[in-house]
């Protein structure tokens, strides 16, 4: 065999051995290599997207407030150092992004209103949030709240501080057994306080 067939041959069991170890070495690599992925988990997951949103424009959305924040730091009225807790909670965080803590208390007023009072909270910003009371003692999905029924307060005056809401006089105060900080576009439960009873 010359030298020239030789070269030819060798060549041509090259050009065929590549794309073989290539073929083998991509079938048989995952056996000797791991891969390693952490993922956030999506923000607007639980969510219910309203119509003409996305799930990348919510997660745009969400991201975005979250970097926002709301001081709001309201004196506690007068008339509430002569009233009378009946019930007081701590936010907790509604799942891994979604965080909320500090202080809820209820108190019935001398003329016989409710008023909540959020002192030091601190909850991750979000679209439209709104403050819900709830039959349900701790409830941590939007199927809890509205299989228990809610009432809502208004919209959270801001994202940290201390804060007052009145319960409308159609809320019986003694039958709230929490208080959720809700997204009302998205449906995502963002932070709730489960209360107990001080009387």
């Amino acid at each position: 065999m010359s030298f020239l067939s030789r070269k030819t041959v060798l060549i041509a069991i090259v050009v065929v051995a590549i794309p073989v170890l290539a073929f083998a070495w991509w079938l048989l690599s995952p056996l000797f290599l791991n891969t390693t992925v952490n993922e956030e988990f999506p923000l607007s997951a639980t969510a219910d997207m309203p119509a003409g949103v996305t799930q990348e424009e919510a997660e745009d959305i969400m991201e975005g407030m979250a970097k926002i924040n709301m001081d709001t730091v309201e004196p506690m009225p007068e008339k509430m150092t002569e009233a009378m807790v009946l019930a007081s909670g701590k936010f907790r965080d509604g799942d891994s992004f979604h965080k909320g803590s500090g202080d809820v208390n209820l108190y019935r007023l001398p003329n016989g209103d409710a008023v909540l009072r959020f002192e030091d909270l601190s909850v991750t910003n979000g679209p439209d949030l709104h403050v819900l009371v709830s039959t349900h003692p701790d409830p941590m999905t939007k199927g809890e709240l509205r299989d228990a029924g809610y009432s809502t307060l208004g919209q959270l005056k801001g994202n940290r501080g201390d804060q007052n809401y009145e319960v409308p006089s159609d809320v019986d105060p003694d039958s709230i057994s929490s208080v959720i900080i809700y997204c009302m576009p998205f449906h995502v439960i963002f932070s709730v306080a489960p209360l107990s009873d001080q009387g």
